[in-house]
């Protein structure tokens, strides 16, 4: 008899057996459980920390930090920074941008995703404004390889 049978067979077994003790109104057989595997407590996942030419993106405690010196940021700006920094070199149009960060439908008046990105680039500092990127006519991206000038 193949492993295959052997199993099925089993399982064939245990059922009979399973419904024979249920009609005759005994308890369902225990099952046996290995005495090596045992419980173990799932710990939640850490949220990442971003480390980009000396800017520090720390998604858990929502803090930001440029060359050790930490930054003040809204929760529009922290959003806005983290989510360009976990996606990095993608481009995202100011209506994209909207509906992932803002979580909003960008209905008309989209200007604001430059307002939030100019506010980020003066905290930022002219050593790591140019990280982020203005792609012309399409919008944003976040790239480390992009050098200051």
């Amino acid at each position: 008899m193949t492993l295959r049978h052997r199993l099925v067979h089993r399982v064939y077994r245990d059922r009979v057996a399973t419904a024979a003790e249920s009609r005759r109104g005994a308890a369902a057989r225990p099952v046996p459980r290995p005495s090596s595997v045992e419980p173990r407590a799932v710990k939640p996942p850490r949220a990442p920390v971003h480390r980009v030419r000396g800017l520090v993106v720390d998604c858990e405690s929502r803090s930001v930090a440029v060359d050790g010196r930490q930054l003040e940021l809204t929760c529009m700006e922290f959003e806005l920074l983290a989510h360009l920094v976990a996606n990095r070199r993608r481009v995202y149009s100011r209506p994209q941008l909207m509906e992932l960060v803002w979580q909003q439908a960008p209905v008309g008046y989209t200007r604001t995703v430059d307002v939030h990105i100019a506010r980020l680039r003066s905290k930022l500092g002219p050593g790591h404004r140019t990280l982020i990127r203005t792609v012309r006519q399409v919008g944003y991206a976040f790239d480390p390889a992009n050098r200051a000038r």
